[in-house]
């Protein structure tokens, strides 16, 4: 069951719900006006890859690139020690 973010166009108050159906919107808890709509969220996610959020991230690979292991070139194997 997702949690939604919704706004009460009586009152202006933001709140989350758990929901059952997604096109329900349900009753401002401040207020109790049904006059509600839903709000688009900001979604952020992380997955591995990509370019490194700061300096001391982005020093890391290249340290353990330059370790000599050619088996991996990272530094994480099983191999290199």
């Amino acid at each position: 069951m997702p949690i939604f973010e919704y706004q009460c166009n009586a009152c202006g108050d933001e709140f989350e719900e758990l929901v059952f159906d997604r096109d329900e919107c349900p009753p401002c808890p401040k207020c109790g006006s049904e006059e509600t709509g839903k709000l688009m969220s900001a979604v952020r996610s992380r997955t591995g890859g990509g370019a490194p959020e700061s300096a001391g991230e982005a020093e890391a690979p290249a340290a353990a690139a330059s370790s000599g292991c050619a088996g991996c070139s990272g530094g994480d194997c099983s191999s290199c020690h």
